[in-house]
């Protein structure tokens, strides 16, 4: 059986989708609880409200938009997508907060040098921002690149999570 939620961060509502398989889908902050839902797609239609599946799921991903360590251990409903776009969003997740790669980097890493506007289509049509960190991927230049959420979403995340390791570093001596 699907189900679903919004939940309000100090950033937006995010919608989640989720059946027994796993979450197959989950939205960036948005406006308003109808605009997340919204962007859930039409599987809301068949799913069944759940807020309190999610309490904490919600509490992590409210901390991990701010930048503070969050794991996600939930299994991930990605069957539907090809084995490249599988093995691309793999990598994401293993990205560590507060850092970035290239998507030539990626590319290379799934095997596919050369690949990396592939890389990068695969990244646009990431179900389950946040969780999958695309944000973390950015141009060989530095720059950010495309983002579901808008470059000004994707700097901001990357601004939190680098400031937050920053702070979380052991001082160093004089």
């Amino acid at each position: 059986m699907k189900s679903w939620a919004v939940f309000k961060t100090a950033d937006g509502w995010i919608g989640v989708l989720a059946s027994e398989e796993g979450i197959s889908r989950l939205t960036l902050p948005q406006s308003t609880a109808h605009q997340a839902q919204a962007m859930l797609g039409g599987a809301v239609a068949e799913a069944v409200y759940s807020s309190d599946q999610f309490t904490e799921l919600g509490r992590r991903l409210a901390a991990c938009l701010q930048g503070s360590p969050a794991s996600f251990p939930e299994k991930l409903n990605l069957r539907e997508a090809t084995p490249f776009r599988r093995r691309v969003w793999k990598l994401t997740r293993q990205i560590p907060r507060g850092e970035t790669r290239s998507y030539g980097w990626v590319a290379r890493k799934v095997g596919r040098p050369g690949a990396a506007r592939a890389v990068g289509g695969a990244l646009a049509a990431n179900p389950i921002p946040i969780i999958v960190p695309c944000h973390r991927v950015v141009g060989a230049d530095g720059k950010p690149g495309g983002y579901a959420g808008g470059a000004a979403m994707k700097k901001r995340l990357l601004r939190r999570e680098a400031d937050a390791v920053r702070r979380e570093l052991p001082a160093t001596a004089p």
